[in-house]
């Protein structure tokens, strides 16, 4: 077993992520029944970036969601902490930095936008990493945080709830290279904050006019954010 526990500890998050990294991309797929592709979509639609801005995809992972950001015409890079997971994109032709997103190596200021998609809950201390994100944009810049979130009708929820507990898992086991690791996202999806919560901590990290459209009944949110 490879399972990160909810304290988050780095090493244990990233090897669990190096573990995952081969069939990650499949497995996202399966288990958010196709939705990942749109939820990708609409997180560089909420970007708003066009050719010859700078962006940071933070949390990439295989560089799947850097490819699509990098439709628009943007130079986009690629930046998670997971080596193997950064390994498993490899064939996708966008720049990829390992970094750790509390400690980003990067100057301040050089981004126009910056994202991160499904990681923030796998920060050891997300509004620190939200700082940081804020310190690498150029002011007036633009954050989107796509995250996993709480669905707005209350039997949907519970639904929601029971399949993350019951059936994630299972379907983790039929095509995932490590099911464990799902169980502790599962888990970390649950303990994640609301819609409001997170605006909250996003405004506490500096940034400015945050608000949130909601995906998919509120099972993904959309964070939007300026630089001041």
């Amino acid at each position: 077993m490879n399972r990160a526990s909810l304290e988050k500890d780095p090493h244990e998050v990233a090897s669990m992520f190096d573990g995952v990294a081969r069939r990650y991309d499949l497995t996202n797929t399966v288990l958010s029944l196709g939705q990942d592709r749109f939820w990708r979509r609409a997180t560089r639609e909420a970007l708003g970036i066009a050719p010859g801005d700078k962006v940071l995809d933070l949390a990439a992972g295989t560089a799947v969601s850097t490819a699509e950001l990098a439709t628009s015409g943007a130079w986009c890079v690629a930046a998670d902490f997971s080596v193997g997971m950064l390994a498993a994109g490899a064939a996708r032709p966008v720049p990829k930095v390992a970094g750790d997103a509390t400690k980003l190596p990067f100057a301040d200021g050089v981004f126009d936008a910056v994202t991160i998609s499904f990681g923030l809950r796998n920060v050891v201390d997300h509004v620190a990493g939200l700082r940081e994100m804020a310190r690498v944009t150029r002011p007036g810049g633009r954050l989107v945080v796509c995250e996993f979130s709480t669905p707005t009708n209350g039997p949907f929820a519970t639904v929601y709830k029971e399949y993350l507990m019951k059936a994630l898992p299972a379907m983790a086991r039929a095509v995932s290279s490590n099911p464990d690791a799902y169980v502790y996202l599962a888990e970390s999806i649950r303990a994640w904050p609301d819609q409001a919560e997170l605006a909250r901590r996003i405004e506490a990290a500096g940034w400015t006019d945050v608000a949130w459209r909601n995906l998919t009944g509120g099972i993904v949110a959309l964070h939007a954010a300026t630089k001041p």
